[in-house]
């Protein structure tokens, strides 16, 4: 397989040149989206979802709408970090993943003082709350305190991460915020929240061949970094996941179809931070020269810069606020077309915006996502 190749099939494998007819159906697609910085992983499925009448792409009230609906949810699935997934596959992902993650907390926990009879005072100081509409991550923490916890110097999140691990709890509708753009969830029920879970015959092979849909042609390496697991356990995913996917070279695996291109998909996307096209894989220089890396990240502070991507190659950096502001973005070199990268940039403004041709505009945003 050429790098243009493969380039190409990673870009339509992403929905990205391929986009689905829904954000459910992009999310779905890629059963987990990286989103610690929830505007992030939100446009990340506004940018893989298909254009509507009048639109470029979905507004960024379209995905909150189907948070509402309960058709997404946001969790710790892997790796100690949030993701946005569907809620019907939180349950078995979770049955993969959650064991290798409470190892990878449990020093820090016992720094903590996170015991299960802690976390037991949790549950019971949260769950009136957490069934009464739900509480956002500060109103919960305040119920801590008044059961006797302290949430500071991370104790806190730990114990949501905990509980969201053991299956109790899980971020569900996005809180509303007049004044701009919202950043903050309510926590809620699982079992209250999540009306159906898909139950796969094979947790762990699925999550392999989930993976390979979403983001292949990738390797066992790929899944091991993305899915949090030792290199051993991402082998034995693999190889009880034969039969459901193509191997086109030693080692390299895509899904026996691909989504097609579509003949409007655009040259150059500005993608999120933190998004999956770069960050789900343990070799990025496939898509970024290794130069360039660490303008991108993950850097000290473990922050992956939003990026421009030029036919598959990340060819800049860019701002959530900066591009409402229509400040130019930092690009390596000369770039593409400018009007090409202006066109990318715009998506995201009207995305945020929730442009119509009856409405809105970029002005709306200007200063909000700051906040």
């Amino acid at each position: 397989m050429t790098p243009r190749t493969l380039l190409d099939r990673r870009l339509r494998s992403h929905r990205l040149t391929s986009p689905a007819a829904t954000v459910t159906d992009a999310a779905r697609h890629l059963l987990a989206v990286q989103s610690q910085d929830l505007l992030a992983g939100r446009w990340a499925l506004g940018v893989r979802t298909r254009s509507s009448v009048g639109r470029s792409a979905p507004s960024l009230a379209q995905v909150d709408a189907a948070f509402a609906r309960g058709e997404l949810v946001r969790a710790w699935t892997m790796r100690g970090t949030l993701h946005i997934i569907p809620a019907r596959d939180l349950a078995w992902v979770l049955s993969v993943t959650a064991g290798r993650q409470r190892q990878q907390a449990a020093g820090r926990q016992r720094d903590l003082g996170v015991d299960d009879r802690m976390l037991s005072t949790a549950s019971r100081a949260l769950r009136p709350a957490l069934r009464d509409g739900g509480c956002t991550r500060a109103e919960a923490f305040a119920l801590l305190e008044g059961a006797g916890i302290d949430p500071r110097g991370q104790r806190g999140i730990h114990l949501l991460f905990a509980l969201t691990l053991a299956g109790e709890i899980c971020q569900g509708p996005i809180e509303p915020n007049h004044g701009g753009v919202t950043r903050d969830q309510r926590f809620v029920l699982v079992e209250d929240w999540v009306q159906e879970s898909d139950v796969p015959a094979d947790p762990l092979a699925e999550l392999f061949v989930r993976y390979i849909d979403g983001h292949g042609p990738a390797g066992v390496p790929d899944f091991a970094w993305w899915s949090g697991h030792t290199l051993g356990c991402a082998r034995e995913a693999a190889e009880r996941a034969r039969g459901r996917l193509v191997e086109v070279e030693d080692g390299l695996f895509t899904a026996i179809t691909t989504p097609r291109r579509s003949p409007k998909a655009a040259d150059v996307i500005a993608l999120p931070a933190f998004d999956e096209y770069y960050i789900s894989y343990a070799d990025r220089t496939i898509v970024c020269e290794p130069d360039r890396l660490a303008a991108v990240g993950p850097g000290k502070n473990g922050m992956v810069r939003p990026t421009l991507v030029h036919r598959g190659r990340v060819v800049g950096t860019w701002a959530h606020a900066a591009a409402t502001r229509g400040t130019p973005p930092d690009l390596f070199g000369d770039g593409p077309d400018p009007d090409a990268v202006a066109s990318a940039l715009a998506r995201f403004t009207r995305f945020v915006d929730g442009w119509s041709p009856r409405g809105g505009g970029a002005g709306q945003v200007t200063g909000v996502l700051t906040q």
